[in-house]
């Protein structure tokens, strides 16, 4: 594995929702009516930073809103928390409140992050209202259909809405976990390989450590790990194909370091075909959903032409294929790739 500072594009447009997306949302009950939008968690006064426990800024800010428009907010997310863990069913916020809402302008739909809490045994939880972006939502259902992780959002006009992903931050684990001498080295370095031949079959970008959880999960006499993105913004945009190589992120160091420690080029490659084999299984069974996707795709722009020539080039060295030269579009990649991995199972 290899590894370097990969630049990224940090402007990318937000890419309205087209018509064949949306009747794709419609048709899979993605979509919804909120009581208030994204538009309308913008109506603060002023911010306040967070900070972590050491003192150090998140990036994120607590909006100040009046008293007026604030109890109105309030009702409104309860409501969408309930339409998106619960079907609309308010029964389920009758002893919940928010406690705070927070806001981060650093990334590129803005998001708004809500934390809500139960009154009766102050169990949290948290869920995020961000700027609807028509290639966020294609990562998302990319991430339902080629991935083993199944992801709860729903949509309204401008407004997109995400369940929050439970997880140790990326970076965070490295610094504090990655050498627990009770954890096996070699699970982690695995997922890390089976993680970023995902990234690369989907197109999705920038997946730094502090863009993707580590998930553990206690096993009868061992830990197993799963590395799962949690940031979609960087969904095939971008022209250079190591943006969607997460090892070659600076940030993700030490797992490369500890896959070049514990893994050889053959186990590598098993990992790889592990996680290909599981890819066609997927597909196989959500066929009709990701042709349905892809003629959804068809119909809008969701990069640019010198990013989608760009790219297809890159593929073609990356894969020594010259039918990439023939994708017109990012999902046209998308496509190939993973008709490529049904050949490379199927041999």
């Amino acid at each position: 594995m290899e590894i370097e500072d990969v630049k990224i594009s940090r402007k990318k447009p937000i890419f309205p929702i087209g018509q064949g997306l949306l009747k794709y949302l419609k048709m899979y009950q993605r979509d919804a009516r909120l009581p208030i939008s994204y538009f309308d968690l913008l109506n603060f006064q002023e911010t306040i930073p967070v900070l972590d426990k050491y003192g150090v800024d998140t990036h994120w800010e607590t909006p100040l809103y009046p008293p007026y428009i604030q109890d109105y907010l309030y009702d409104g997310l309860k409501i969408i928390y309930a339409q998106l863990k619960a079907s609309g069913n308010t029964r389920i916020v009758e002893h919940k409140i928010i406690d705070r809402i927070e806001y981060c302008a650093f990334g590129n739909t803005k998001p708004f992050r809500v934390r809500i809490i139960n009154r009766l045994n102050d169990v949290y939880d948290y869920f995020y209202i961000k700027r609807a972006d028509a290639s966020r939502i294609y990562g998302l259902e990319l991430e339902e259909i080629l991935s083993p992780n199944q992801v709860n959002y729903i949509f309204a006009g401008d407004t997109l809405v995400e369940e929050h992903i439970v997880g140790i931050p990326g970076d965070v684990f490295s610094k504090a976990q990655l050498n627990n001498p009770d954890f096996n080295q070699t699970r982690i370095a695995k997922e890390f390989v089976k993680f970023n031949e995902r990234c690369i079959i989907s197109l999705l970008g920038d997946m730094r450590a502090y863009n993707f959880v580590v998930q553990i999960t206690p096993d009868f006499d061992d830990y197993q790990f799963r590395l799962r993105a949690i940031d979609f913004d960087q969904q095939f945009f971008e022209g250079n194909p190591k943006v969607y190589m997460p090892q070659f992120f600076k940030e993700n160091y030490p797992y490369v370091h500890l896959c070049m420690n514990h893994l050889t080029d053959k186990t590598v490659l098993q990992y790889q075909q592990e996680e290909r084999s599981s890819i066609v299984h997927r597909v196989r069974s959500e066929r009709h959903r990701i042709k349905e996707l892809r003629d959804a795709s068809q119909t809008q722009q969701l990069s640019t032409e010198e990013n989608i020539a760009r790219l297809r080039e890159g593929y073609a060295d990356y894969y020594h294929n010259t039918c990439y030269y023939d994708c017109k579009t990012m999902t046209d990649i998308v496509e190939l790739n993973v008709k490529n991995v049904i050949r490379q199972v199927q041999l």
